[in-house]
């Protein structure tokens, strides 16, 4: 039954993606759209586990018995390892950029929208 409910809703999502996908021009465009997809979903998932780990702290703070503290505590420390991992994959990816000697040496932290001002100059119609 879960597997259903999973395959339901990551059909349409890979069903809106796909004429994304097949719009670029070349592979640099799909591995450059795929980038920036997936540092947008890294930076949902780590506010994810940071609202778990407080959601856990209000828990723990407003229990008024023993199992509600301890069940807080517990939700406390999976926010914590779900943070430490997704973390740690930067480091993990950032020595292998030294060690590697990969060219492109910028943070794979995730970015904001960035709007390139020179693409749009004055008298040109897009």
């Amino acid at each position: 039954m879960r597997s259903r409910i999973i395959t339901a809703s990551v059909l349409p999502i890979l069903g809106a993606l796909i004429p994304m996908v097949a719009s670029a021009a070349t592979l640099t465009d799909t591995l450059v759209f795929m980038s920036t997809f997936l540092n947008g979903v890294i930076g949902l998932f780590i506010t994810l586990a940071i609202v778990v780990f407080f959601w856990g702290l209000i828990k723990y703070l407003w229990s008024m018995g023993t199992e509600d503290a301890h069940e807080g505590l517990k939700i406390m420390f999976w926010g914590i390892i779900a943070i430490f991992v997704m973390v740690s994959i930067w480091g993990i990816i950032r020595l292998l950029q030294s060690t590697l000697k990969v060219t492109s040496t910028d943070p794979v932290i995730p970015k904001g929208v960035v709007v390139n001002p020179g693409v749009y100059q004055q008298g040109n119609t897009y």
